[in-house]
């Protein structure tokens, strides 16, 4: 027996055939074949570049650090490619010198030809700016076939300051997909307080409170979706940008400002309103205490359908729920904002809302009359003037579209969920005929 182990041992331990592979040399062969070969099968693989990176993983520090590299790198060559003030400044003198006749009293005007020899003399940043496109698109039917000087600078300027604005928010685009996640946004808007005058009387104690309410504004309105980002596109194309930026004009009038959601008045008030709907002072607000918004009208069935859809801690509403409240309230012509209130409106998930939804909204502004001494108005005279507002495709359902549709979303909603909302559109020819006295007098005198 000893002899047979013994002889078994030398077999084992005994020298490779010739030709023969060890199995780890054989798996590295194949593996490495594989992962440099993918896809031989099909000679398509050979020929198609490959169009799809993934993105590094967060424990992946060396890539996640050359993307980061390559980004910047990208960002500042785009920017070294946009026009500073002082060749913003020489394009507007080219222009104005090669200005073409006839000359008009009010503008200078420059045709095709002489805006060709701007485009050549401009230099090569100017290229993009100088289009035979550009000049079509500001065509203003002029019997010469001219184009407005101060029009097409205005365009260049808008250009410049769009891609200025496009680099500035990429910046701040981590992941570097083309969107802001609500994080980033807040970094954003912290970092462009300073350079507003008109939010430095702001304490800093405030200051996350009023990037809280500016960032709300910008996800209330594009993202719809709840997705928790938004598209730098989406960013660059609305008006909110520019309303932030009118924050650097030092001489800003006080309507203007109160007009402005991202002003400093508009977030102490909106704030303030917070603080004084929380009697309890928890930093949250109930159903009771949200009752007390605005007039104090709007129906204790709206309300319980709003803490009923929306994001609540133990029954109670937190600031960020209750800007998106505010936005979708003080807004209610905007699609965002009816596409909210339908979907609160909506009690039985349906897609519409027919008859039945109607009336138990409106049972409750029945409910309110009474209480305050008016006579209830009769829900089937209100039911016939909802829908022969809204003119729906289906006469017995009201879908979000026919709402969009209508261009009076946002009346139906307040007739079914705020009294004093139904009480203005009730009285509304008595309401212009006050108006119309009163601006006839004011004419007299």
């Amino acid at each position: 027996m000893a002899n047979l182990k013994e002889m078994l041992r030398k077999c084992s331990e005994g020298k490779k055939k010739p030709g023969t592979v060890d199995e780890e040399e054989l798996f590295t062969k194949f593996y490495t074949e594989w992962k440099t070969k993918v896809g031989q099968l099909d000679s398509s693989y050979g020929t198609i570049p490959r169009f799809y990176f993934k993105l590094p993983s967060e424990d992946e520090v060396l890539p996640q650090k050359l993307r980061e590299e390559a980004r910047a790198m990208f960002l500042q060559r785009r920017s070294r490619q946009l026009l500073d003030n002082n060749e913003l400044k020489a394009l507007w003198v080219l222009l104005d010198k090669n200005h073409s006749p006839p000359h008009a009293a009010d503008k200078q005007l420059i045709n095709y030809e002489d805006f060709l020899k701007v485009a050549a003399e401009a230099g090569p940043k100017c290229k993009s700016y100088l289009t035979p496109s550009v000049f079509a698109k500001l065509q203003l039917k002029e019997s010469h076939g001219r184009i407005s000087i101060m029009a097409l600078f205005n365009y260049v300027m808008r250009k410049v300051w769009l891609h200025q604005t496009r680099i500035g928010l990429s910046l701040y685009d981590v992941t570097g997909q083309g969107y802001l996640r609500e994080s980033d946004l807040e970094n954003y808007i912290l970092e462009l307080i300073p350079t507003l005058p008109q939010l430095d009387g702001l304490e800093k104690s405030f200051h996350s409170f009023y990037v809280c309410t500016a960032v709300r504004k910008f996800l209330f309105f594009l993202d719809p979706l709840h997705t928790g980002r938004v598209r730098i596109q989406d960013i660059l194309a609305c008006s909110f940008l520019d309303d932030l930026l009118e924050l650097r004009d030092e001489d800003l009038p006080k309507d203007l400002q109160e007009a402005n959601w991202f002003s400093a008045p508009s977030a102490l008030r909106v704030y303030g309103q917070y603080l004084n709907l929380d009697r309890d002072h928890n930093g949250m607000l109930n159903k009771e205490e949200l009752a007390g918004y605005g007039t104090g009208t709007l129906t204790s069935v709206f309300l319980e359908r709003v803490f009923q859809e929306c994001l609540t801690y133990d029954g109670e509403m937190d600031y960020k729920t209750y800007l998106d409240f505010v936005l979708a309230l003080e807004n209610r012509h905007e699609p965002q904002s009816l596409h909210y209130l339908f979907r609160i409106l909506d009690i039985n998930n349906q897609g519409y809302l027919d008859t039945f939804c109607l009336n138990f909204f409106f049972r409750a502004i029945q409910e309110q009359m009474s209480v305050h001494g008016q006579e209830p108005v009769n829900f089937e005279d209100v039911k016939d003037e909802i829908f022969d507002m809204v003119k729906p495709q289906d006469p017995t359902r009201i879908t979000l579209q026919d709402l969009l549709n209508c261009g009076q979303g946002d009346t139906m909603v307040s007739i079914l969920i705020d009294l004093n909302g139904f009480w203005t559109y009730e009285n509304r020819e008595a309401m212009a005929a006050d108006t119309t006295d009163t601006s006839d007098e004011a004419a007299e005198v």
